[in-house]
């Protein structure tokens, strides 16, 4: 069989080998969530660019925003951009704080117009159309390709965007993207790659289907999630919240004591970890997980576990060193996927992977675009 050769992927900025050497902790721990705002910051700078391009190139009268959140990216390409976007989110609360600020920002503009006459908006503004709705990665979801107008000629043509498109909500973007001819074009980036469906999320594409050994097992797809280069930095700086990887790792061995069944929980929001003690800490991350926090404890195993702090994070960052090769692998699957459908893809490096690890963008449409994919780089880097 023959290997396919992909261009322009590895653009990442890899790490050099002494910083490579020293990066990242995986398994237990929880994906930092830093990234996820540092990557909502790059995209206001950056990506919304690659966003408005796309969508000129491709002829698009309605961009689809796709798991919004509180609606950042969209407001920007709504109210700043000009662009005609639909906003689909699944939590009520979420929506309804992304209203908000909508109207928040549309009072603050019509305020500076008031102070700045020369600055007058001379269209008119559409905010971003707000829609609560979960979409089945098994389903088609006709409220995705309803357009907001009629369009003046011929039929609606849909960008779909999806900023950290969590687990199976990024598959369901590239099946909405290849059964539906009203989707032209396509801009993703997705994320929790363990949240993924075994089987059904990965693999996408007959390619790497017919690779001997390609499983991933959810370990290795937990620690594709992780940053590197920001891990690196806590390494080099010895910081105490390094210990966290140690007390997940001995909560974890009271979790599966008390609960076999229950594997893997996410343990997030306990503040200012290295100030607690071990059994502390466990107690806390119990209660998270709903199970009782009066639990009795082994204090000498726990402290024995805590004796073996350092080598539980010399683990970790070099279990850390296979999260470049998974995601890159977990990618390659979704490009593949659409190029063996005869679609027009790339994975384009948007941002530094200090802002976020999350900073290569698949690009699609159905059409081909010549060189304007190398625009969309070259421009946006």
């Amino acid at each position: 069989m023959t290997v396919p050769c992909f261009p322009g992927i590895f653009h990442r900025q890899p790490l050099g080998h002494t910083s490579l050497l020293m990066a990242g902790s995986i398994g237990w721990t929880e994906p930092t969530t830093a990234g996820h705002t540092a990557a909502g910051d790059a995209w206001r700078r950056g990506g919304h660019q690659l966003v408005k391009k796309l969508s000129d190139f491709t002829g698009c009268t309605q961009v689809v925003d796709v798991g919004s959140g509180q609606g950042h990216l969209s407001r920007f390409m709504a109210l700043g951009l000009g662009l005609m976007v639909k906003s689909i989110e699944g939590d009520q609360r979420l929506v309804a704080r992304a209203q908000h600020l909508d109207q928040e920002l549309l009072q603050a503009l019509e305020k500076e117009e008031k102070r700045n006459p020369q600055v007058v908006q001379t269209s008119p503004r559409h905010s971003p159309h707000h829609v609560v709705r979960w979409v089945d990665p098994t389903a088609l979801c006709e409220e995705l390709l309803l357009p907001l107008e009629n369009p003046r000629q011929g039929r609606a043509r849909l960008l779909l965007t999806g900023l950290h498109a969590c687990g199976d909500l990024s598959v369901a973007l590239l099946r909405h993207f290849s059964c539906c001819p009203e989707v032209v074009a396509l801009a993703l980036v997705g994320c929790c790659y363990m949240k993924l469906s075994d089987p059904g999320g990965y693999p996408l594409s007959q390619w790497v289907a017919g690779l001997p050994g390609y499983e991933l097992p959810y370990r290795l797809r937990e620690g594709a999630c992780h940053a590197l280069e920001e891990y690196a930095e806590r390494l080099r700086k010895a910081v105490p919240g390094l210990r966290t990887h140690c007390y997940r790792a001995a909560l974890e061995t009271v979790i599966r004591r008390a609960q076999p069944e229950l594997r893997r929980p996410g343990v997030q929001g306990i503040p200012r970890v290295h100030e607690l003690k071990i059994e502390e800490y466990v107690q806390r991350g119990l209660q998270r997980v709903g199970l009782d926090p009066q639990l009795p404890l082994n204090l000498a195993a726990l402290q024995a576990h805590q004796a073996q702090e350092n080598r539980v994070v010399a683990f970790f960052s070099l279990a850390l060193l296979l999260a470049p090769l998974v995601e890159t692998l977990i990618l390659l699957d979704r490009l593949l996927y659409l190029q063996e459908q005869g679609f027009h893809a790339e994975l384009l490096p948007i941002f530094s992977p200090e802002l976020s690890p999350r900073n290569l963008v698949l690009v699609a449409t159905k059409m081909p675009l010549g060189q304007a994919f190398s625009v969309l780089e070259t421009e946006n880097s």
